[in-house]
């Protein structure tokens, strides 16, 4: 019969963060599959917990991935952890699980801690609808594509950073989003030296200016408002005259009363207030 793959969150910071099953899990598998067995060595040891560990990160995942499957397949649980966090979040655990469900293996979670959630709840931005973009692309190409979607993404948005990149990331910041749009940056989560940092864009650039970034951040940034997208609409369509405008719905084929619904609603202004510019003219 073939084990199990349990999916461990580990604390994002301060050792205290971690559950009761989390403790119990890497207790009784046969294997812990590390990202960095250095650093989780540190969790086991605080924790008196002697599971042997291997290690399973981006540079070994091809490879590794199918010596994991093989031992899982003979009935050797594996519990899989991050250095921090949830397993599978900007890691290769994703990959492992892929592996697995095409394997016919069980996968299951042991949730806890994940520093893209702390951050959006501890950035104070809307929460009601978030996308979470990790890390994003290095190459340039790459990273002006993404720029290009996320430019009117509407929803708060979550992003992954080293202190070494972060300069640059909040100049990306500026030109798609604006100097304006606000954000927060979250370092150090459930440290002693834990920061939010809730500024413009602009402001946050220029802090970083003479500040050195320190630690691994989680930076929010809001979305596109709802509101500013209709003011540049409206500014829009006010660059053309009225009766434009409205030869722009007629040759779609439209009623001259349909036209004018549509011109009144473009512009922000009555139907009635059409009309009688229509006729004056």
């Amino acid at each position: 019969m073939a084990g199990i793959l349990y999916l461990c969150a580990t604390p994002i910071g301060n050792l205290e963060d971690i559950t009761i099953r989390t403790l119990s899990l890497l207790k009784s598998v046969d294997v812990i599959a590390a990202e960095d067995t250095r650093n989780t060595i540190k969790l086991l040891n605080h924790y008196e917990i002697k599971t042997p560990m291997t290690s399973y990160h981006e540079h070994n995942k091809t490879i590794k991935g199918l010596v994991l499957i093989e031992r899982l397949q003979k009935g050797e649980n594996i519990a899989l952890v991050t250095d921090a966090g949830m397993p599978g979040i900007s890691d290769p655990g994703a990959d492992l699980v892929t592996l697995c469900y095409d394997a016919g293996i069980s996968v299951t979670v042991a949730p806890g801690a994940s520093a893209a959630l702390v951050g959006l709840v501890l950035s104070g931005l809307d929460t009601r609808q978030f996308v979470f973009e990790g890390f994003l692309p290095i190459e340039k190409k790459e990273r002006k594509r993404r720029g290009q979607l996320l430019e009117r993404e509407h929803r708060t948005m979550v992003f992954y950073e080293a202190p070494h990149r972060l300069t640059d990331t909040l100049a990306f910041f500026s030109e798609v989003f604006g100097a304006k749009r606000q954000m927060a940056l979250v370092r150090e989560l459930t440290k002693r030296f834990e920061e939010v940092r809730r500024v413009s864009v602009e402001e946050a650039a220029a802090y970083y200016e003479t500040a050195n970034p320190r630690g691994e951040f989680v930076l929010v940034v809001e979305g596109y408002s709802l509101e500013r997208q209709r003011e540049e609409e409206i500014a829009g369509w006010a660059c053309i005259s009225l009766e434009a405008h409205m030869a722009h719905y007629l040759d779609k084929g439209m009623s001259e009363k349909d036209a004018m619904k549509c011109v009144a609603k473009d512009r922000g202004i009555s139907k009635r207030d059409v009309y009688q510019e229509i006729k004056t003219h």
